[in-house]
């Protein structure tokens, strides 16, 4: 019996992002966790100048997915209609094909649309939501619109542009103190900032800034922290919820990546049988009403009254060993590796739906 040919998987990792540290850590998760009997892994990454590098395998292990990737490995490109061929500059003959793309980059350049349009470009199946669902998910401010304007809980906010006057005394009477800022699209929590007076206030809208020509102000709602993972394309499901219990003043960078005594995560969280029902059930409606696919992890707040609200979704999740996405996923019956094999399998399945739609009004 001949045997069945490898699926080629192209993990794309890095990029030209704030996060670009941590897409390192969930590709070098991701890579462990395939199947090397189904798939053959790819290493494609991404340096911070935006340059597509063909990775040395072994070197990236061996550093254990910490290091910055910045020129190693051989130069590529992906170009429109390759079908998956990747184009190396320096041997163009030794140029490799791919039949999926696992895109784990997090922030600008990777999870706000821009690979995504890249990909469909290229022909080739992609892993996660695709143009229009990755460029609404990463802009807060469009974001919350669009759940607002679905029926789905948020918190109040205002939009400022960096022209804009922004008076701390105006701002905090109608969201109160303290108050949120944050650059519209980035995440995990680069640039926000907790602000308590009016110092506080201007330091982070200068810090903000620095990220994002548009930030979000936002009220504080105090309340735990309940995170849920979503799962598939036209029927997406949820997860059980867990909640992050920050030891910082609340979930920042230091607090995800750096300090490992950061948070605490209850995996699943301790909640009443009708509100874990209430927290998978409005995942699944943001994930909907944001056009997403394949995954994407919704954060909530859940106030003691049992409001709930949702602060955000994240179309790539975290992919790192001690990232929430995949934990959950474990606890609700499904292993990381399962978990890497399911989407991968969403992904191609879109693909070949889509492939199976009309693309001219003349055609049969």
């Amino acid at each position: 019996m001949e045997k069945q040919k490898k699926i080629r998987v192209g993990i794309l990792f890095g990029g030209k992002s704030a996060e670009h540290e941590v897409s390192l850590r969930s590709a070098k998760n991701v890579y462990e966790a395939l199947d090397k009997e189904k798939y053959e892994p790819i290493l494609i990454g991404i340096d911070k100048r935006g340059k597509w590098l063909l990775e040395d395998r072994s070197r990236f292990l061996l550093e254990r997915g910490n290091a910055s990737q910045e020129e190693r490995g051989e130069p590529v490109a992906l170009v429109p209609q390759s079908d998956g061929a990747i184009t190396n500059f320096e041997r163009p003959s030794a140029s490799e094909k791919i039949d999926v793309v696992f895109p784990v980059l997090h922030g600008t350049f990777g999870e706000d649309g821009t690979v995504q349009g890249l990909l469909k470009l290229a022909n080739i199946p992609f892993v996660g939501a695709g143009v229009l669902g990755s460029a609404v998910g990463m802009d807060k401010d469009v974001m919350k619109r669009i759940l607002r304007d679905a029926g789905i809980p948020i918190a109040k906010f205002k939009t400022f542009r960096g022209n804009d006057k922004i008076s701390f005394e105006a701002v905090s009477e109608g969201l109160g103190v303290p108050l949120f800022v944050k650059p519209a699209n980035l995440g995990s929590s680069v640039g926000v900032h907790k602000a308590h007076d009016e110092k506080e206030f201007r330091a982070a809208v200068k810090d903000a800034f620095r990220y994002d020509r548009k930030i979000l102000i936002e009220e504080y709602i105090k309340g735990r922290e309940i995170e849920c993972s979503v799962l598939g394309n036209e029927e997406p499901t949820a997860s059980l919820a867990g909640e992050v219990i920050p030891t910082h003043e609340f979930y920042s960078y230091e607090a995800k990546y750096l300090d490992e005594n950061g948070a605490a995560l209850e995996i699943p969280a301790k909640l009443p049988g009708e509100i874990m029902k209430r927290v998978q059930d409005m995942a699944v409606r943001a994930f909907r009403a944001l056009e997403c696919e394949g995954m994407a992890r919704v954060d909530f707040f859940l106030k003691e009254n049992g409001d709930l609200f949702v602060n955000e979704i994240n179309t790539i999740p975290g992919f790192t060993s001690i990232s929430m996405y995949p934990k959950l996923w474990e606890a609700s019956g499904i292993s990381y590796s399962e978990l890497v094999d399911r989407l991968i399998m969403l992904a191609i399945e879109r693909f070949e739906k889509e492939s199976r739609l009309k693309t001219s009004y003349f055609s049969g």
